[in-house]
């Protein structure tokens, strides 16, 4: 074994290349995010507010959203902004068949896309299923802040920022928003049937309904 003096020099070395790999990685990232930001803003600057297939199937058959159309033949897209810390960072990019993607290199740690202002906050996971907890706590005429946040890890991160939310979970067969609800140490409530989110109920048992379980849960 070589003695330890013949070895600091490479081993300097070797971290010194760590180090600089790992500052042209956040560089790089930086500046992926503000180009998704761009995009972003772009993508709605171009948008019509029109009905979109999504929002169909979701209950939300008269709604308008934003809709970006590249070209004429081109199917359509739902436009979803998303944001950190009140500015846009990126989009999520649902298609006519329910898929959804979000603008490479943007930032979706943190992100959110928000209704409200004041009021009780909620926290969820979808983008409809902030559309239904909009609707129910409007039907319960209950003033609050509901945040998508997109994924169970992103609702865990930024359940840190709202010591005095309410989650409002996924009930997944694999229990992932559970696991996350729990997880947060925060009240929490999600439908009691299996693979339903509170969209799901929504659609299945009307507002009227939807809305006085919800109540019940969350009391």
């Amino acid at each position: 074994r070589p003695p330890r003096s013949t070895l600091f020099p490479y081993t300097t070395l070797f971290r010194s290349r760590i180090d600089a790999s790992r500052v042209a990685y956040a560089k790089e990232r930086a500046q992926n995010q503000v180009k998704a930001a761009q995009k972003a803003r772009y993508l709605l600057s171009q948008c019509e507010l029109d009905k979109f297939a999504y929002l169909d199937a979701k209950g939300f058959k008269e709604m308008r959203g934003n809709v970006w159309r590249k070209t004429e033949d081109a199917s359509p897209l739902l436009i979803v902004p998303m944001y950190f810390k009140g500015e846009i960072c990126g989009a999520q990019c649902i298609g006519i068949d329910g898929n959804k993607k979000f603008i490479y290199g943007q930032r979706t740690n943190d992100a959110y896309f928000k209704f409200g202002q004041i009021g009780r906050v909620f926290l969820c996971e979808g983008y409809a299923s902030a559309l239904s907890l909009k609707a129910i706590t409007a039907a319960l005429k209950l003033p609050c802040t509901i945040y998508a946040t997109f994924s169970a890890n992103n609702l865990v991160r930024m359940a840190k920022f709202h010591s005095g939310a309410f989650i409002v979970a996924d009930n997944d067969e694999s229990k992932t928003g559970q696991k996350a609800a729990e997880s947060t140490g925060l009240p929490w409530w999600m439908p009691e049937t299996a693979e339903q989110d509170i969209n799901d109920l929504h659609k299945d048992v009307g507002l009227f309904k939807a809305s006085q379980i919800f109540r019940k849960g969350i009391m």
